[in-house]
């Protein structure tokens, strides 16, 4: 393999997991990002996220000098190949606000010499590519497309243990530099053309989002005819053509991705004049997950359905939008809270990692011991499906909470355990109708 310097545009999941993976590929990195303090604190071995595996090889990197972290994209100017790893945050209109790339490629075509590539790695709008490829085409360098497909909390693993690599290029040789980089990554490279790759990263993440709205309304059924979800989800998951993952039901889903993307192939469905009612459904039926939990904290408080909750104490048991992550961007956690509160309850909540310092959250107050969340507590809901709720003494749980009552919205706990400790249980999609009480 040869020895490549790669730069890298933008230090958050994507762009450090991509630096920090080029670097352990034996590749020398230049990584850039504009935030001075999130630089430094890199430099010090300090993530601003929660990522296993991660810290040490960023340690390592910064460590041996092959991978240099700066807010001076001058450095970028000796790399043969820059991936764009900048946000692509959702728009007012749904569609991918591109103002970071646009503004990154703008400075990308003065620094650069001729015969240089610039990968998209960002998640960007079909044709983006080409349309920055023309805007960079004078300069002699040439635009490819390597859309990611990193799992927060397995980012690593994902990145050099990759499903598939995915590199869309009009220009063959430039494609095959790119694919180069990944020479000691054994996974399967599928080459095509940009709009292809494109599209293929969008069409990945609602496929996803799909597929969780349609779990999330299989629980709903479960509920009402007294079937259990895991089964279900069991049987459907064991036919190959289906298979297992993502049949797990919850609170919504969210993300950085997810809602984002699914919008975003939304908007490109409308501006090519495709309808797309299935994409729109699965949108709706995840907006409606946050009324079903508040649905389901009523009842296991013991209010009639329609009833106030104004005053009444609720503990969150995870605010994180999935379990070992601290990102609670577009969590379905936040969005239940914000339910909640705009009905009047007054929560509590933890999460492993989420400081109590972390940017306030409306209309929450986060502490930093789980068992805080249960003082007074009319009623629990855990949110977020870390491994750490399972162990929880709820004995003692059940001694400080006011009521001795838990939706459990990702059907982690023990239901042997919770009937031990003589709390009533409400699940979602386990059949137990209207609650089960264990004890």
């Amino acid at each position: 393999m040869s020895d490549r310097h790669v730069g890298v545009v933008g230090a958050g999941y994507v762009g450090l997991t991509s630096g920090a993976g080029f670097y352990h590929l034996g590749h020398r990195v230049t990584l850039v990002d504009i935030d001075a303090h999130r630089v430094e604190a890199l430099r010090s071995g300090e993530l601003p996220f929660l990522e296993p595996e991660l810290e040490r090889l960023v340690t390592q990197g910064v460590a041996s000098e092959r991978l240099h972290i700066t807010t001076d994209r001058t450095a970028l100017a000796s790399c043969d190949t820059v991936f764009v790893c900048v946000p692509t945050p959702m728009a007012e209109d749904g569609a991918a606000d591109l103002s970071s790339v646009d503004a990154v490629v703008t400075e990308l075509a003065a620094l650069l010499a001729p015969g240089s590539i610039v990968v998209t790695k960002s998640t960007v709008p079909v044709g983006t590519t080409i349309r920055i490829g023309e805007r960079l085409e004078p300069h002699g360098i040439t635009v490819v497309s390597n859309p990611e497909f990193l799992r927060e909390s397995h980012a690593v693993h994902d990145f050099l243990n990759p499903d598939r690599i995915v590199v869309g290029a009009s220009d063959a040789g430039a494609g095959q530099r790119v694919v180069d980089l990944y020479a000691d990554v054994e996974a399967p490279v599928l080459r095509m053309d940009p709009a292809s790759a494109e599209l293929a990263k969008y069409a990945s993440n609602a496929f996803l989002a799909l597929k969780l709205s349609y779990a999330n309304t299989l629980a709903e059924l479960c509920d009402h005819f007294a079937a259990d979800i895991r089964d279900v989800g069991r049987a459907m998951g064991a036919d190959h053509r289906i298979g297992a993952s993502f049949l797990n039901p919850g609170p919504g889903w969210g993300g950085s991705c997810l809602p984002k993307d699914t919008h975003a192939l939304l908007a490109t469905s409308e501006r090519g004049g495709v309808s797309f009612p299935l994409l729109r459904a699965a949108l709706e039926t995840n907006a409606a997950q946050a009324h079903r939990v508040v649905a389901k904290a009523r009842q296991a408080a013991g209010i009639d359905a329609g009833g106030s909750l104004e005053g009444v104490r609720i503990g969150l048991l995870g605010l994180a939008f999935k379990a070992d992550t601290c990102d609670v961007r577009d969590s379905p956690a936040l969005t239940v809270a914000a339910a909640l509160s705009a009905e009047g309850a007054v929560l509590t909540a933890y999460d492993p990692g989420v400081s109590p310092d972390s940017p306030t959250i409306p209309g929450v107050q986060v502490v930093d011991d789980p068992y805080l969340v249960a003082k007074d507590a009319a009623v629990l809901v855990l949110l977020t499906e870390w491994s750490d709720f399972r162990t929880l003494d709820w004995d003692l749980v059940g001694t400080l909470a006011q009521r001795k009552a838990i939706v459990d919205t990702r059907n982690l706990l023990d239901p042997a355990v919770l009937r031990d400790s003589g709390f009533q249980l409400v699940s979602n999609g386990l059949g137990d109708g209207e609650a089960q009480r264990c004890g």
